[in-house]
């Protein structure tokens, strides 16, 4: 067996093992197929492009026996309506913890550090009791784009409450790298990250009145600046535009922007490019001045700076 065999069987079995530890809601009289088999053998299906239960069993019954039992099930083929009950009883929380815990260990590292962006949504297809779209918070990993865990937004709350749920629920963040937007920029939740040894870039603007203040007052002209130039596939890709490099760890980086209630002008290097129906790109249209001066109209971009706070 080649090493690439070896270490996809031992990705499978270790897959299998976090199945097994999700409760298994149904009566211990009458079960013939073990929950965690069922799990894998319908996630496995759903890959293959399988939509709905009936796809499943069909996909299970011409799997064939060698497929089946990498995957867990030693019995056989199971009937679509095992998997229907048994997906209609196992609890969605605990199943959803499964792939975010095999995916973490499956996630690309940048110089030795997972790097995870913390983001909202809103489920797309999908309605709730009141009919609206469910709305969550989820963790992605950098590099291969899967979603680490997420948590849903209670209705009465707002997505600062259920970030620091979702970093809470990650049993290790030590030397992890967490980005976040500017709504998501709070104290709390940075003390939280730092707390569980992991750092942190987030976004600062008009929402933090009194950083973006401090910020706003730093001598920026006097703070070097830096530019990088990276290759992909031996082509290499237009430099990055210059930052600011802070004192040694704290950085901070100032973003590129307009006034406060003015659109962001292109760089001066930086051409106006238009796009297939003849017109410019978004952030290069010009855009007039908002009737507020302290909030964003539609269109507009603020001047914001990126915070990066660092234990090393």
């Amino acid at each position: 067996m080649t090493s690439s065999l070896m270490e996809g069987a031992a990705r499978t079995r270790y897959l299998l093992d976090l199945l097994s530890q999700v409760p298994d809601p149904r009566k211990r009289r009458g079960r013939r197929h073990q929950l965690a088999g069922l799990l894998a053998v319908g996630a496995a299906a759903v890959i293959a492009g399988s939509r709905s239960f009936a796809a499943i069993g069909q996909w299970a019954a011409d799997a064939g026996p060698d497929v089946l039992a990498a995957l867990g099930a030693d019995r056989g083929p199971a009937d679509e309506s095992t998997y229907r009950r048994a997906f209609a009883l196992v609890g969605a929380d605990a199943l959803d913890q499964v792939p975010g815990a095999w995916l973490f260990t499956r996630a690309v590292r940048a110089a030795g550090r997972l790097v995870i962006a913390v983001d909202g949504k809103a489920v797309r297809g999908a309605k709730g009791k009141d009919g609206k779209a469910p709305h969550l918070v989820a963790a992605l990993a950098h590099g291969i784009g899967a979603v680490l865990g997420q948590v849903a937004v209670n209705a009465k709350s707002n997505e600062i409450p259920a970030v620091r749920d979702l970093l809470s629920a990650f049993a290790d963040l030590a030397g992890a790298v967490i980005t976040l937007d500017a709504l998501r920029t709070q104290h709390d939740t940075a003390q939280l990250i730092l707390g569980r040894r992991a750092d942190y870039a987030m976004t600062v603007k008009g929402n933090v009145p009194t950083l973006f203040r401090q910020l706003k007052k730093l001598p920026w002209p006097k703070v070097p600046s830096v530019s990088t130039v990276t290759t992909d596939h031996d082509r290499p890709r237009p430099a990055r535009p210059p930052h600011r490099q802070g004192h040694p760890g704290a950085c901070l980086d100032r973003v590129r922007g307009g006034r406060p209630g003015r659109a962001a002008a292109p760089h001066r290097h930086e051409k106006g490019q238009e796009d297939r129906r003849g017109r410019l790109r978004h952030h290069q249209r010009p855009q007039g001045r908002s009737r507020h001066p302290g909030r964003l109209g539609k269109g507009h971009s603020a001047r914001g700076w990126l915070v990066v706070r660092s234990l090393r």
